[in-house]
């Protein structure tokens, strides 16, 4: 079945507003770097690989199209909470309340953070969708699993190689500068964990999957898809 002109459906409107709901937060807590059995990663692995999945759901139900311009509308509900997150760090704070400095220490990220956050996003999310609708139409919509796990190790490679390295590539943290060695162990740590992640949840992408095919009896094939992502 070709793709659907049922674009908003409540479903839809559900898988979008949580894949941005997961972006949103992930970026919020990605600050802390978290330390366990001698390895680094930012905290955000705990939400960041949902919006993947649910972006696989997206591509694999709804088609690339409408999985562009959920990415898209995650990207703008992330501006919207770095602006809100701004202004409330530059309001006067009342005189009883002291908590600024540390309000800005995890709050305010420095703009090389956030460049670095929406680069790696769009880049990592794109191609996420489309090495996704590629396969599905290379396998005739066959093994869901290896779409979703090769589009997410691509997706999250790259996503992580961009972050990491435009965020912290010689930049001072917590306990010294992280370059070098310490750069591929933290980048590698979170595109391993982050696929692992993925790929143990893929049982519930099938059941995800299924379910929204038959509720929204849509099964996009994107054989005549435009796959530029600015176009939306």
């Amino acid at each position: 079945m070709e793709q659907s002109s049922q674009r908003y459906s409540a479903p839809f409107v559900v898988v979008a507003a949580v894949f941005a709901t997961t972006l949103v937060v992930s970026n919020i807590i990605a600050v802390k770097i978290a330390g366990f059995a001698g390895l680094t990663i930012s905290v955000s692995f705990v939400l960041f690989p949902i919006s993947y999945i649910f972006g696989d759901i997206l591509t694999e139900v709804y088609g690339y199209a409408a999985a562009r311009r959920v990415i898209w509308l995650g990207f703008a509900c992330n501006v919207l909470a770095v602006i809100a997150i701004w202004l409330g760090q530059i309001l006067p704070s009342a005189s009883f309340w002291e908590n600024q400095a540390a309000y800005e220490t995890i709050l305010g990220a420095t703009p090389r953070l956030l460049v670095a956050s929406f680069i790696a996003y769009l880049c990592g999310e794109f191609l996420n969708s489309f090495v996704l609708a590629k396969l599905k139409i290379a396998t005739a919509g066959r093994w869901l699993w290896l779409r979703t796990i090769t589009s997410t190790v691509v997706g999250q490679g790259v996503d992580s190689a961009v972050f990491y390295t435009l965020a912290f590539a010689m930049l001072p943290v917590i306990g010294g500068i992280m370059s070098g060695g310490d750069l591929i162990v933290t980048f590698v740590t979170a595109w391993l964990l982050k696929s692992v992640y993925e790929a143990a949840a893929t049982p519930l992408t099938y059941v995800a999957v299924s379910y929204l095919k038959r509720l929204e009896g849509v099964d996009a094939y994107d054989r005549d898809t435009n796959f530029n992502p600015l176009s939306v």
